[in-house]
């Protein structure tokens, strides 16, 4: 699938420029477009049954016993993790199952499936691929709505937190990452980051140039665990 089209989104030919090329005018996600060779599902396979989500080395990695579709995907996925180490991040590899999920009755849900931003107190980037599975999914910041600018709802959260909309009520929510969260307008179709595609996705920082980019894991089925790397 290749990435979609929208002035939010900005693709790249290779790492060099997906690391350097700035976040600037409307642009707040950047993508590397790949298609990647190798059999990732024999990668997934070869880890077995799981549950909720299973962080993977490389010693895991290079002790699977795969053939030669399965050790081209995993070349390619050690390959990703060196490249990112190599410039200071730390990025993970998991084979997610399951999420946490938050309660159903929470007035503002703050797990990973509601669409929301990443926020950091220093300049810093989300990236993240997805080599198998169901894709992240993405929202163009105007059309979402901040989930405490509903009415219903910031009557629920004040009613919560017991006192009035002032600047106490204002840390309360961000302090339960309240302030985050979004919700698509009506109509709005989320686009989906692909597979195989390597992002650098700008977050919510003091001083950020453009507006962080608003996203969401994917619901996912038991039988179809998703690989996925994030930093």
């Amino acid at each position: 699938m290749a990435p979609p089209s929208h002035p939010r989104i900005q693709t790249v030919t290779g790492f060099e420029a997906l690391l350097a090329t700035p976040f600037a005018g409307r642009v707040n996600a950047l993508c590397w477009p790949r298609t990647p060779a190798g059999d990732f599902g024999e990668i997934v396979a070869a880890l077995g049954p799981g549950e909720g989500i299973r962080s993977l080395d490389e010693a895991q990695l290079l002790a699977l016993t795969l053939g030669a579709s399965g050790r081209t995907a995993r070349d390619f996925l050690l390959a990703d993790l060196q490249r990112l180490r190599a410039q200071g991040l730390d990025p993970e590899l998991n084979c997610i199952h399951a999420y946490p999920r938050d309660d159903a009755d929470a007035v503002v849900p703050t797990d990973v499936l509601s669409f929301h931003t990443d926020h950091t107190p220093i300049e810093a980037a989300t990236w993240l691929c997805t080599y198998h599975g169901p894709a992240s999914e993405g929202l163009p910041n105007e059309a979402a709505r901040r989930r405490t600018e509903d009415p219903a709802i910031r009557a629920r959260l004040l009613a919560e937190y017991g006192g009035a909309d002032d600047a106490g009520f204002a840390d309360f929510l961000r302090a339960h990452c309240y302030d985050l969260h979004y919700t698509p307008l009506p109509g709005t179709r989320p686009w989906s980051f692909g597979q195989g595609h390597l992002w650098r996705i700008a977050c919510d920082w003091p001083g950020s140039p453009v507006p962080p980019c608003i996203h969401r894991a994917p619901a996912q089925h038991a039988d179809e665990p998703r690989l996925l790397l994030i930093s």
